[in-house]
């Protein structure tokens, strides 16, 4: 693929089975990724739609593939920014692989675009995403600074 892409690999101290659930289910995004919540069907072809906490859709996509708990592949749109939005549809995939005691998590996201306002945008924000998870999964404490919406977006 030509185009920009952001790649982020972490260990985590939980199995795939509750990573997996940390990352689609709302319950739980809500708690370490700024207050957002995700509605999928969690099927191949169903939307994937991400909401802001005062529930305005920030985000709109599709699941392309589904292997619980092993490998998520969805579409993704920006909503939030004309600039991004016009770049059109990204590819975000999650890989959950053993690694001893931890379960290994690679995020791969792209798109066919370069220079990508949205690869410049995710490679800022994913990092304290999943560090935030991997906080909330391991002590049960998400960090602070990704549990609220930032201002003025």
């Amino acid at each position: 693929m030509t185009g920009s892409k952001f790649v982020y690999v972490t260990f985590i101290r939980a199995s795939a089975e509750k990573i997996f659930d940390a990352l689609t289910k709302p319950e739980f995004t809500q708690k370490y990724w700024a207050g957002t919540r995700q509605e999928s069907g969690w099927c191949v072809g169903s939307p994937w739609k991400a909401f802001a906490p005062n529930g305005r859709m920030v985000d709109d996509g599709e699941i392309v593939e589904i292997d619980r708990p092993n490998k998520l592949v969805f579409t993704w749109r920006n909503r939030l920014f004309a600039d991004m939005e016009k770049e059109g549809f990204s590819r975000c995939t999650y890989l959950l692989e053993p690694s001893g005691s931890c379960t290994k998590l690679t995020l791969t996201h792209e798109i066919d675009v370069s220079p990508s306002k949205v690869i410049e945008g995710v490679s800022q924000g994913w990092p304290m995403v999943l560090a935030s998870l991997k906080s909330f999964l391991e002590t049960g404490a998400p960090l602070e600074e990704s549990t609220k919406w930032p201002e003025g977006i």
